[in-house]
């Protein structure tokens, strides 16, 4: 038997279990039955909340190959005690299994006892209990707790609330919020309804995995695609309206950083992270993606990807209010989402076309839109009739709509590293982040309508990708034909394995896709393969560079050519 605690961990809002807050064990299980498992554990976490008077005492279990997830409820106030509840309750389970001498139960309940004693915070939770009935938002952490958002927001030291009965809860108010998810297209769908909300004259502030804005100033750098960043911009008092940015991860360790939204938005399920968190299929990505749902107001729509299998699926067991987009309006959710009527938007000759409720209006023709280029870009059309699906719900009206898509130019300055492209003397070089299947086959697509004589592929991959995913980036990859296909290590991004070999995992899987072996050539990092692609680069060629590190750098260098004489 060998039963090992991998993670134990706050869950600080809904999350993929439940609406509820609380802790989580990821546990790994080999050589006993998981049930056995969860059987002992449950019985011990029960009866030590009873003990420490817990009157929600919500048990639940996620299991996955090898592991399981053992989750308790718990009150905002106490969770890091409730962490410590679920290990001790775990630790006596698996003596209870091993055979082994327990440790005095009422021991551990003193000792827990004792915790909550010191952790307990009632005025918090009288500040919860407040906030809800007047309707009103409220964010907490360890730092700060707040109610209301934007310029409403008041915010104080968790050990200095005020009593709820001081607060004029009738100047307390919100700003039209929206989230995006997905495993593509997140960073520039967000940055698309940033350009539309402003060009409908709202200050509006963005989470992304880059950093976080609110209008033109950029408030800190890194990724602020978590609850974090979420409370932050939330709170900033220039903020009119707010789109976030929500990763996997985030949703994964702590669940999401609201707890209700205007809107919630969803790119794409595609394989990526696989094995992280017990997630080890499209199906599971898909259930954690769509944790996002958990957040919605009452009626607010869910906004999905018609062209989407996975998203298709999930929608059909929701009893979310769901809005769609897509690239065919011929599509059969699309064509059955106009005859109900229903809200839907979608490319139609050329047209991004808004519909709902029966009125159907041309918004802005695809070519228009400069991330689209010139409409070979079709990933950045969808992208873009995501983000005006979710800004028509947020209050941009049709011109607003138009205005924002036509004017984000979507270059390296506002979206670094995602679609930036770049000419010189008939050499065209495409840097994206790409860095999955799903990534690099849109991608792919639009290289190849540009009719480059040659492509040349600069690609790396982090050692944390399944040898199944990195097979599927390498095979989109010499889709393109390569010529040559340039392959480096990711220094830093090792994550489990040795330095240089994820290069010649990728090197071999390439020469198996068909690629001659003087085709691939190796460089030591990203910056080192974009110098080698310059060098080589003639007229007629497009370079594909999938700058996964070195991202400054690499656009440094590029814009250096670009500029020389």
């Amino acid at each position: 038997m060998n039963i090992e605690l991998l993670d134990s961990r706050r869950l600080t809002g809904p999350n993929l279990f439940w609406n509820l807050p609380g802790a989580i064990l990821d546990v790994a299980v080999e050589g006993i039955s998981v049930q056995r498992l969860i059987s002992a554990w449950s019985k011990e976490a029960a009866a030590l909340m009873e003990a420490v008077g817990w009157s929600s005492r919500n048990i639940c279990s996620r299991e996955y190959d090898g592991g399981v997830s053992l989750v308790i409820n718990a009150p905002i106030d106490v969770l890091y005690s409730a962490c410590e509840l679920n290990e001790i309750a775990f630790k006596r389970s698996v003596a209870t299994l091993g055979g082994e001498s327990l440790t005095e139960l009422d021991e551990d309940i003193r000792t827990l006892n004792d915790l909550v004693a010191r952790e307990s915070r009632p005025a918090l939770l009288d500040m919860q209990t407040a906030a809800a009935r007047h309707e009103a938002p409220f964010l907490w952490d360890d730092d700060e707790v707040s109610v209301g958002f934007g310029k409403t927001a008041i915010t104080w030291p968790p050990d200095r609330l005020p009593s709820p009965d001081s607060i004029d809860w009738s100047a307390i108010g919100t700003v039209p919020l929206g989230i995006v998810t997905g495993t593509n297209g997140k960073s520039t769908t967000v940055r698309l309804a940033a350009e539309i909300l402003a060009a409908a004259g709202l200050s509006t502030g963005i989470t992304s995995t880059d950093y976080i804005r609110v209008g033109e100033e950029i408030l800190d750098r890194g990724d602020y695609s978590g609850p974090g960043g979420a409370r932050t911009l939330l709170r900033h008092p220039k903020c009119e309206a707010v789109v976030l940015e929500v990763a996997r991860g985030g949703l994964l360790r702590r669940g999401i950083g609201v707890e209700r939204a205007d809107a919630d938005l969803i790119t794409i399920i595609a394989e990526d992270h696989m094995g992280e968190y017990g997630i080890e299929t499209v199906s599971d990505m898909a259930e954690a993606k769509f944790i996002v749902r958990r957040a919605l107001a009452a009626d607010a729509p869910l906004i999905l990807n018609a062209d989407d299998p996975e998203s298709v699926r999930m929608a059909a067991s929701l009893d979310n209010r769901i809005s769609w987009y897509g690239l065919d309006a011929g599509n059969p959710v699309l064509r059955a989402q106009l005859d109900n009527q229903g809200q839907a938007a979608y490319l139609s000759d050329g047209w991004l076309v808004l519909a709902d409720a029966g009125n159907t209006r041309n918004i802005v023709q695809a070519r228009e839109i400069p991330i689209t280029f010139g409409g070979a870009a079709r990933y950045n059309i969808s992208n873009a009739l995501g983000a005006m699906a979710l800004c028509s719900v947020l209050g941009a009206n049709d011109a607003a709509l138009a205005a924002g898509l036509k004017s984000f130019s979507g270059d390296a300055s506002v979206n670094p590293g995602r679609g930036n492209l770049f000419e010189k003397n008939g050499i065209r070089i495409f840097i994206d982040f790409a860095h999955n299947e799903h990534g690099l086959t849109a991608v792919a697509d639009t290289v190849k309508a540009f009719g480059a004589s040659r492509n040349i592929v600069l690609m790396g991959q982090a050692g944390d990708r399944t040898d199944r995913e990195i097979f599927a980036f390498v095979s989109a990859a010499c889709d393109l034909n390569p010529e040559p296909l340039l392959v480096c290590d990711l220094p830093g991004y090792e994550r489990g394995r040795s330095p240089g070999m994820v290069a010649d995992l990728i090197e071999q899987m390439a020469i198996d896709e068909g690629l001659p072996r003087d085709a691939v050539k190796q460089l030591e990092t990203p910056l080192d393969g974009v110098k080698y692609a310059l060098n080589i680069a003639q007229e007629g060629d497009c370079l594909v560079l999938l700058a996964l590190t070195q991202r400054d750098e690499v656009l440094a260098l590029v814009q250096e050519f670009v500029a020389g004489q």
